[in-house]
């Protein structure tokens, strides 16, 4: 089975539709104000309207209020929200809708916990980000800190300082369900991508779905 690849931190309509050219499954607007590749939502809803259909879309927050999330909802109509901050279960399940929420792996975690508390996502996805919460720094963590593969009851996607170089590597360790990148897609400025470095990313995540499938 072919490894889900999520781009994030998508602020420009080329690389979305290169994404989707590349077969990419999954595109994320980070909506944190006051981060690296936050534009705003009404760019992102730009972006997202102009969207070929069968690219999905995830909205990225971080401890944002209720009503902030209900605009993004009604504005963006993101296919999933991605939560990534101290959000509890009972806020995450009150959006209404699909989820990905982060764990953050950059603190000492209970993975059994997060299955637990969060039985419902989409997915979980390791992130190198501590409790504080972030993600998109370019910083890998411990991979043997995650359970093996036949020990999730859930879809894990793996984040944090995933790259063209390391990519391979890690789907063959960790046998993620999907693997997530932002800033190991960019050469310059922060959600700018390089359209080498995006298809290298997807050809090393296809290389080792075929060693696996092997």
């Amino acid at each position: 089975m072919s490894t889900r690849i999520k781009f994030c931190g998508i602020t420009r309509l080329e690389d979305a539709l290169l994404a989707a050219e590349l077969g990419v499954d999954l595109v994320g607007f980070v909506l944190v104000p006051g981060t690296p590749r936050y534009r705003g939502l009404a760019a992102a809803v730009e972006l997202r309207r102009q969207l070929p259909p069968g690219l999905k879309t995830a909205a990225l927050v971080q401890d944002a209020s209720p009503a902030e999330v209900a605009a993004i909802q009604s504005q963006l109509q993101p296919d999933l929200l991605q939560f990534h901050g101290r959000e509890s279960p009972e806020a995450v399940r009150a959006c209404g809708q699909p989820y990905i929420r982060a764990v953050p792996m950059g603190s000492s975690q209970d993975w059994v916990a997060w299955e637990r508390d969060y039985p419902d996502a989409w997915a979980l996805l390791a992130d190198s980000h501590t409790d504080q919460g972030g993600g998109g720094t370019g910083t890998a963590f411990r991979w043997s800190a995650l359970p093996p593969r036949d020990q999730r009851r859930l879809p894990l996607m793996l984040a944090g300082g995933l790259k063209p170089e390391t990519v391979e590597q890690a789907v063959l360790t960790v046998r993620p369900w999907g693997v997530d990148v932002s800033s190991g897609i960019e050469s310059g400025a922060k959600g700018i991508k390089d359209a080498l470095k995006m298809r290298a990313f997807v050809a090393a995540v296809r290389a080792a779905d075929a060693q696996l499938d092997t």
